[in-house]
């Protein structure tokens, strides 16, 4: 990679952020594309936040995504966020308009929706009854998308269950609150189950979850990524059940940022199997 005097820059804003796969993301689609451009890895603590945000248009970024724990922060520091990232309460894609203004938008419900029809072409919102997991900033955005996509109804269960309380009461639709005690009952008649949370993933505990009443149709999307297999996806392909793994969902969640910072709002990158050897090489977020 050449830097030059009219590289455009853009970056990601976590903490800690080394780990980011979006570095190794961003920078496949630059060469691929043959972009004059660069993608940095930028370690912001919360408190300096505000700060790193608002130096971006001085700096001559492009923008940046943001990952944990910046995503619900960064709404209240932004000009102007799009209906989905308030209707969300998150935000992990921030554009430098040419005012030097700052735009947020959140694309984690695309890249759900995008991973799951690029792996299951056949998968209509209308299918059936889904079954989420979760009750975060993750399971906000999935359950969202669910509803967009013609989902009528969404079963959520969450270890605890104010918070998915709090989560069904924020978003409009039919999301049903399933105590964690009645989750395997949960999947009776389900068409797609999702796992939103981060059991499963490296240094976790599994999900403990029994697949028996889950229909054998039904599709098992976990969106973890590390490893690429979850124990639940496992026992999901050994049921029988299609399944989608995660980290389609953190390619096709990238696709806005890059056109705008990169492609001229017109390049719309695409997610293939070179970028996803490439990615998963990497670290998480």
């Amino acid at each position: 990679m050449t830097i030059t005097g009219k590289t455009r820059v853009a970056g990601v804003m976590g903490w800690p952020v080394a780990h980011s796969r979006s570095p190794a993301l961003h920078g496949y689609w630059l060469r691929r594309y043959a972009i004059d451009g660069a993608y940095i890895p930028l370690p912001v603590k919360p408190e300096n936040l505000s700060a790193a945000l608002r130096a971006l248009p001085l700096l001559g970024f492009a923008g940046v995504n943001l990952t944990a724990p910046h995503k619900e922060s960064a709404l209240a520091i932004v000009d102007r966020a799009d209906a989905q990232a308030r209707r969300i309460g998150a935000a992990n894609t921030v554009t430098v308009e040419a005012d030097g203004t700052l735009s947020a938008i959140n694309t984690d419900g695309f890249g759900f929706i995008e991973n799951l029809r690029a792996t299951i072409p056949a998968w209509k919102g209308g299918a059936g009854p889904a079954v989420v997991i979760g009750a975060g900033g993750a399971a906000r955005a999935v359950v969202a998308a669910l509803f967009d996509a013609g989902v009528a109804e969404v079963r959520l269960v969450n270890r605890t269950e104010a918070r998915a309380g709090a989560l069904a009461e924020a978003l409009s639709g039919a999301v049903r609150v399933v105590p964690w005690s009645a989750r395997a009952e949960a999947l009776s008649g389900a068409a797609l189950l999702v796992n939103a949370t981060t059991l499963g993933q490296e240094g976790n505990p599994p999900l403990d979850l029994d697949l028996e009443p889950l229909p054998k149709t039904a599709i098992v999307y976990d969106i973890v990524y590390t490893p690429l297999e979850t124990p639940l996806l496992r026992r999901a392909k050994a049921s029988g059940h299609p399944t989608v793994d995660g980290l389609g969902m953190l390619l096709h969640q990238a696709r806005p940022g890059f056109r705008v910072w990169f492609g001229k709002g017109t390049l719309d990158p695409e997610v293939t199997a070179g970028l996803r050897a490439e990615v998963a090489g990497g670290g998480a977020g």
